[in-house]
């Protein structure tokens, strides 16, 4: 892949989405570029995380479609879904999770190597959470489960991040060393946040895709006030951090 960090990673086009015949996304156009972070912002129900889904292949969209710009490779795309979604009754340790993510390169039945091992121990180190690699991963607290989640998408090596609603119902540290592994991550491949608490990743973010059925994309700087109002439909008075957003109109 190119060392440009203009040169495309990901494109949508014309890319339009619905569940039964309720439309969700419409006419939605997004290219990712190599050096982007990106945030993904907008009101609940508003397409955000089904506009990843797409852009992943995990969903099939009504018309339009999704051209990807990356190495051909197994786990060349990180994928980090919200926690809650995740089984924590599933019968394995933290250090067997973040593991898995090393699947990709040696095929699902293929045993790990050494490599691997080295591999999770030092994602597990910079995550911090070397010491409880041999818990089971249905005793973790929510953070720490976050940090598991996400030291599995990033043992694979991958080539692009997407992570939602990484931040929500996390403790401050896994805050600060997420903020700190994205920063370094996003200096070699682009990153995709859906999230609610846009001040955590401010200074990094440097994209916003504001998703209401339409997207609305602001390439640089601040993200003001009118752009809020563009896609959530009436003005923004309140975003909250690390909880669902409320939207005041004027009154």
């Amino acid at each position: 892949m190119s060392t440009n960090p203009n040169s495309p990673v990901l494109e949508v086009r014309n890319v339009r989405f619905g569940y039964d015949r309720e439309s969700i996304l419409e006419d939605v156009n997004l290219t990712v570029r190599r050096g982007d972070f990106l945030g993904v912002i907008g009101p609940n129900g508003g397409g955000k995380t089904t506009l990843v889904k797409i852009m992943l292949g995990l969903l099939r969209p009504w018309s339009g479609q999704v051209h990807w710009r990356l190495p051909r490779r197994t786990g060349a795309v990180g994928y980090v879904p919200q926690f809650s979604t995740f089984d924590k009754d599933f019968p394995v340790s933290v250090a067997s999770a973040v593991l898995m993510g090393r699947l990709g390169r040696r095929g699902l039945f293929a045993s790990y190597r050494k490599a691997d091992y080295e591999r999770a121990e030092q994602v597990m180190r910079e995550l911090r959470i070397e010491r409880i690699a041999k818990l089971p991963i249905g005793q973790l607290s929510g953070g720490q489960l976050q940090r598991a989640l996400i030291a599995r998408a990033l043992v694979g090596d991958p080539e692009i991040l997407f992570l939602d609603e990484p931040t929500a119902s996390v403790d401050l540290e896994t805050r600060s060393v997420l903020n700190e592994i994205l920063h370094r991550l996003n200096e070699r491949i682009p990153i995709i946040m859906v999230t609610h608490d846009v001040t955590a990743f401010s200074s990094q973010m440097r994209q916003f895709a504001c998703v209401n059925r339409r997207l609305f994309y602001h390439a640089a700087g601040p993200l003001t006030s009118e752009a809020l109002q563009e896609a959530y439909g009436c003005p923004v008075e309140l975003v909250a951090h690390g909880v669902p957003h409320r939207v005041l109109e004027r009154h």
